[in-house]
């Protein structure tokens, strides 16, 4: 009896312990993952559930407004910080052509050519306009030559600083604090969707910088060599009656964009900020649709800058 009764615990704790077997099997069976070799293809993006009325974005930040009032036509936290990287030069190239002269020759420094990053590899002792300058600002978004041309202009970048943060406040953007010209990472350099959008906004009543951010491709001529630059604003191509305005990213920013369209006598401008490489694009056209969908919003400021000639 003794015997039996042992013989039948053996039994019920083999059935016990049979089905963890092809599991333990599997879990030592199962390979890693390695990177570049079979690493599972992400999800695809898919927006959170949305509350009636919001937009499906991917952007931390977002607003879209009427330029010709300033009107706010959508926003999602316009008024948090986020670091704008490129769009930075925005207010750089506000400035510079603000001040004029833009056929006078800036001369290189070797403290210009070691800015590095996006650059157009300026050498100590090259010449080039500053209207030159700015066709290499924006559409190459190169960080040497927005060195160039703050120094140039104020006499050091701190200087320069000084006067993108003065400017800012005159715009209504008090919520910005600039540290350089090009945006390149700083913890103190930051701004919101809505002071972009305002700075923006008055880059864009200067005709010159509407030319500039809505020119595709230029010829940047080094020692009688022309080297081909192409605007990396993609919604150049993309999307309808698009007409500027600048990219940007660090990986703190993630992707920026700060795009206008003109359609039917109106014209909007988006700013997206804090997105993914889809979401720059996709957001950014879903803003400037509402936004030509939308002639009422949030009430914004509704006083046009007055444009200062470029001489």
């Amino acid at each position: 009896m003794a015997k039996s009764s042992r013989n039948l615990s053996i039994l019920l704790a083999a059935l016990l312990m049979a089905p963890s077997i092809p599991l333990a099997a599997a879990r030592k069976r199962a390979p890693r993952a390695q990177a570049g070799q079979g690493t599972p293809t992400p999800a695809p993006r898919i927006p959170a559930p949305q509350v009636e009325g919001e937009l499906p974005l991917a952007a931390k930040g977002a607003i879209v407004i009427d330029a010709m009032t300033g009107e706010t036509l959508y926003e999602r936290n316009a008024d948090e910080p986020q670091f704008p990287a490129s769009t930075t030069k925005i207010m750089t190239a506000l400035l510079v052509i603000e001040a004029g002269d833009l056929d006078r020759e800036v001369e290189a420094t070797i403290d210009d050519s070691k800015v590095g990053e996006s650059s157009l590899e300026l050498k100590p002792g090259q010449r080039f306009t500053r209207r030159q300058m700015l066709y290499g600002l924006m559409l190459k978004s190169a960080n040497d030559v927005a060195h160039a041309l703050g120094r140039d202009n104020a006499g050091s970048i701190e200087a320069f600083a000084l006067k993108m943060n003065q400017r800012a406040r005159e715009l209504g953007a008090t919520s910005t604090h600039f540290v350089n010209p090009n945006g390149l990472h700083d913890l103190a350099h930051y701004t919101t969707p809505r002071d972009l959008a305002r700075i923006a906004r008055a880059a864009m009543q200067q005709p010159l910088f509407r030319q500039i951010v809505s020119t595709r491709d230029y010829d940047w001529v080094v020692d009688n060599e022309s080297h081909p630059l192409r605007n990396h604003n993609r919604l150049l191509e993309r999307y309808p009656g698009c007409i500027g305005v600048k990219t940007g990213y660090t990986y703190p920013s993630q992707q920026v964009l700060v795009s206008a369209a003109s359609r039917d006598h109106r014209e909007v401008i988006a700013v997206v900020m804090h997105t993914d490489k889809p979401g720059i694009w996709d957001d950014s056209a879903l803003l400037l649709d509402y936004g030509f969908e939308h002639h009422a919003g949030v009430a914004g400021e509704t006083t046009s800058p007055e444009p200062q000639p470029a001489h």
